[in-house]
């Protein structure tokens, strides 16, 4: 009993600062979960009139993917792109998703491709394995068809995480969509002159070539059609 009531009298005489190290650690880790939420991205007035944009979603966490392609309509809206040149399909999950857009992008009836999920950290392995193949597999649809292909995959350890940034002004599918109207004008600009290309380069150059084989439309109908 004495050794008891000495404890309790020895902690209501340690000073408060003793326990704030424990009180910042847990404060700095939740507020580490949440860094990245907001956009730290600008992006200038683009005329999207004439940009024709595939969308590839996953249905795997599809309440959270559906969301992000909300936002990801709303900034293409914004940008003039007509909701005739919006093409929209799904895969399963995201491991499906390059594959999906490399048919979309050889296609050549879009000028940037988004690919958009969500994977969310569970106990094993799967999902590392999963995020360094989709996000390589994205990036190497782009390089290999000259077709910008938007990596709009959240990689996140909690639900929260996905909230976080699927909602509201922090919606990451809007930015997904504003930059998918700007690297097709990019591509466009860079493969449509023939003389110098304003702020790219040092100088004249050729078009550039996509290195595939160009789609076959048997009629002009055909080649406006956005999609697959």
């Amino acid at each position: 009993m004495i050794q008891r009531f000495c404890l309790i009298i020895t902690l209501l005489a340690s000073p408060v600062w003793s326990f704030a190290p424990q009180l910042t650690t847990v404060h700095s880790r939740s507020s580490a979960l949440e860094m990245g939420a907001e956009s730290e991205v600008s992006f200038s007035n683009l005329d999207g009139s004439e940009v024709r944009i595939g969308i590839i979603r996953t249905r795997w966490n599809d309440e959270d993917v559906t969301r992000l392609v909300d936002g990801t309509k709303k900034a293409l809206t914004e940008c003039k792109v007509p909701d005739e040149n919006i093409f929209e399909t799904e895969v399963p999950g995201a491991f499906e998703l390059p594959y999906a857009a490399k048919l979309l992008a050889m296609s050549g009836t879009v000028d940037a491709v988004i690919c958009a999920g969500v994977l969310v950290k569970g106990d094993t392995m799967h999902f590392e394995y999963i995020s360094d193949a989709v996000s390589k597999g994205i990036m190497n649809v782009g390089m290999s068809t000259n077709t910008p292909c938007i990596f709009g995959v959240l990689t996140c350890l909690t639900d929260d995480q996905v909230k976080a940034r699927s909602t509201g002004d922090s919606n990451h599918g809007y930015d997904w969509g504003k930059t998918a109207v700007e690297m097709a004008l990019l591509k466009n600009q860079a493969m449509g002159m023939g003389g110098k290309m304003s702020g790219m380069g040092f100088g004249e150059r050729a078009p550039l070539k996509s290195g595939i084989a160009e789609p076959v439309f048997p009629n002009e109908d055909e080649k406006k059609r956005v999609g697959f």
